[in-house]
């Protein structure tokens, strides 16, 4: 193996360790950590790291910790780029000098201006070397949320489609319709269990009163912050939604105009209300909504919802993913449009099929942005 090969492989075992906390950092990324010792007879880990759930600590101090003082002279693989600034806890390049790392491998730089290159050039400084780039493709994607928080302002979004042979969501008269089978459904508990928070409309709740948790054996304690929009403040007090608030919490989006008694007796049961204008169509400004969840730390969003909801995100270019989940059979020409007055094909537009992956009798097809 060459020294690249092998600088691809161990940052591969950091990205790995990064994924695991996917969906429960915010509003930090979740980075992952390794720190090496080469040998005669080749690389010997000293010890692994990731983001702790809620954001701390960070990755490159657990590792540090686990490998103690066989860190001195040590490399170290880290997904994004050592920060440089305090917050809650001191920076990482400090504990990185400390424990007298020689060699910093990162897969890409953090566009965070308060590190923004400062953490390379510290380490530098420092005497320690560093190289970035191994694994960037993939550090790219796992880092997609905080990226898209911290350059554009608002979080990564990825909407997730179920729709049947024929290209429809839900039989006539909005009636729905079990589409895919036990493994796709899985699958979807799995990407709620990676994401921040997952968004859906009051249409949807008012049809199928869901619960938007993670109900995989074992991870309820990974489900998702649930988002309603919900312009009126419609949303049943009695919902599912509210009675599983022990499970995760819930934030409703309404209108300016909503009815303030309302918005109490939510508040009253530990619902979380804010509010958004109209956009251009009349509908809840969407891109206003999503920089108010940036603002509470959101950096993943989710949106599990129905054709009107899902119309929209694609109509105002807000989606960077879709996961489109087929069934094998068909609901008929008087079946619901998976993208209310829109095509299927809208989605194409702004993105590209970049995987596809069978789940049973199901296909899923992940489009990422061009």
């Amino acid at each position: 193996m060459t020294p690249a090969e092998l600088d691809e492989a161990l940052m591969a075992s950091a990205l790995a360790m990064g994924r695991r906390h996917l969906g429960a950092t915010w509003p930090n990324p979740a980075v992952g950590a390794v720190v090496v010792r080469e040998t005669p007879s080749g690389p010997f880990v000293l010890g692994r790291g990731a983001t702790a759930p809620g954001g701390r600590p960070h990755a490159e101090p657990q590792a540090l910790t686990i490998a103690g003082e066989a860190a001195r002279g040590s490399t170290l693989y880290v997904t994004l780029e050592p920060c440089s600034h305090h917050g809650r806890t001191p920076p990482c390049v400090d504990a990185i000098r400390a424990a007298g790392v020689a060699r910093v491998v990162a897969a890409i730089g953090d566009p965070d201006d308060r590190v923004a290159g400062r953490g390379f050039n510290i380490l530098r400084e420092a005497g320690i070397t560093v190289d970035v780039g191994p694994g960037a493709l993939e550090a790219r994607l796992a880092h997609a949320g905080h990226i898209r928080r911290v350059v554009d302002g608002r979080p990564h979004v990825m909407l997730k489609l179920a729709v049947s042979a024929d290209g429809k969501a839900g039989l006539e008269g909005r009636r729905p319709a079990a589409i895919t089978g036990e493994e796709a459904r899985a699958a979807v508990h799995m990407l709620r269990a990676t994401h921040d928070a997952v968004l859906t409309g009051i249409g949807t709740v008012l049809a199928d009163d869901p619960l938007l948790t993670c109900r995989l054996p074992g991870m309820a304690d990974r489900s998702p912050v649930r988002v309603v929009l919900d312009g009126a403040l419609r949303l049943p007090l009695s919902s599912a939604l509210v009675r599983s608030l022990d499970i995760a919490p819930l934030w409703v989006i309404a209108g300016e105009g909503a009815p303030l008694e309302r918005e109490a007796a939510l508040n009253d049961l530990g619902v979380e209300v804010m509010r958004v204008g109209r956009g251009p169509t009349g509908g809840l400004d969407l891109a206003e909504a999503l920089r108010l969840l940036a603002v509470r730390g959101i950096t993943r969003l989710m949106v599990e919802a129905g054709p009107r909801v899902a119309s929209a995100f694609v109509a105002a270019d807000l989606v960077d993913e879709a996961d489109i989940f087929t069934g094998p059979d068909p609901l008929g020409a008087n079946a619901i449009d998976a993208l209310e007055g829109l095509p299927l094909a809208a989605l194409d537009t702004h993105l590209v099929e970049v995987e596809t992956h069978t789940h049973g009798r199901d296909r899923l097809r992940v489009m990422r942005r061009r």
